[in-house]
């Protein structure tokens, strides 16, 4: 761990860490913090969400050990019956704090020493973008942005149990201009546990919001387009849309002789007569731009070296949507 600064001097980052019954892992993600190598000046942030388990006492104890290597802390809360969500405690523990830039950390993840003073690096050099790390996905917990963009962009959606607030809020930095930006190394171990706070998120509100965006701010450029995947996905896509957006999907395309053999897909439930027959293509007879409804990791890199071989161009010619 590098020597930090003047403890007495504004902090440049607060680590946000909303907290809500994390017992089991505050101890080795509190240690993280306090293993950091940023030598700046740097504060904790922490809101305990009516936790009901021993998670203030663990806060109180890493608060002297962390104030006597330097790293201030401040900590809110409240013990109503009930917690009050994530998007809720998030918004508290940035209010109460006072860094010019804030590192997203929950409380069942760890932090790799190096993970603030590299994302700080990247902050400055793109101001308006968040910043992930290693990694195929914007994971919430592994972003970092100055203030001013949050303040731009936020604040976190307060509706509690069952909202993902960390996806509403990306979306709205994408509406503002904003841009993602990646430190290419491993900086946050990512715990996935039974009781961990995505599982409150249904799957389907995920892909309702998911549709809207699509529709929102890539369809409209957009003539027409083809839907990767005749199967189940490409086909849950087709129907989710709107009736305006179905009217531009003018084929399906797949690897499946089977469903290419079909011919079509039926869109049996619209209320169009005739009914709705989409064509349904080899992939190699199929014309971009794509909406591409693949789960990449079970194609085993078919799916990938099929997009070289048609020489199409990220963020162009294709989405990826599933």
């Amino acid at each position: 761990m590098r020597p930090r600064g003047d403890p007495a001097a504004a902090p440049h980052v607060s680590i946000i860490l909303p907290v809500h019954n994390a017992e089991r892992w505050l101890h080795e993600c509190l240690r993280s913090v306090l293993q950091q190598d940023f030598a700046g000046p740097m504060e904790l942030s922490v809101f305990n969400d009516a936790s009901k388990d021993q998670s203030l006492r663990i806060l109180e104890e890493w608060k002297a050990k962390l104030e006597g290597s330097g790293i201030p802390v401040v900590i809110g809360g409240h013990e109503s019956p009930y917690p009050r969500g994530v998007g809720y405690s998030k918004n508290q523990a940035i209010a109460q704090s006072s860094g010019s830039y804030l590192c997203f950390l929950d409380s069942d993840d760890v932090m790799m020493p190096q993970r603030v003073r590299l994302q700080l690096d990247a902050a400055t050099r793109h101001p308006t973008s968040v910043f992930t790390s290693h990694g195929p996905t914007v994971v919430m917990p592994t972003w970092f942005c100055s203030r001013a963009w949050f303040s731009h962009v936020g604040p976190f959606d307060e509706g509690g149990q069952g909202v993902p607030e960390d996806l509403l809020l990306f979306y709205n930095h994408l509406r503002k201009g904003g841009g993602v930006v990646r430190v290419d190394q491993s900086l946050v171990l990512y715990r996935y546990h039974p009781d961990a706070a995505t599982h409150s998120v249904l799957e389907t509100t995920i892909w309702t919001h998911r549709v809207r965006f699509l529709e929102e701010r890539v369809l409209p450029r957009w003539a027409a387009f083809t839907i990767w995947n005749a199967g189940r996905q490409g086909r849950r896509l087709y129907r989710n849309l709107s009736a305006g957006a179905r009217r531009k999907v003018v084929a399906f395309c797949d690897v499946d002789e089977n469903k290419i053999r079909k011919g079509f897909y039926c869109y049996e439930d619209s209320e169009e007569a005739p009914k709705p027959r989409v064509p349904i293509l080899h992939f190699r007879a199929a014309r971009p731009p794509f909406v591409i409804c693949v789960k990449l990791d079970l194609t085993r890199g078919e799916f990938e070296a099929n997009l070289r071989s048609l020489h199409l161009q990220e963020g162009r010619d294709f989405l990826h949507f599933s």
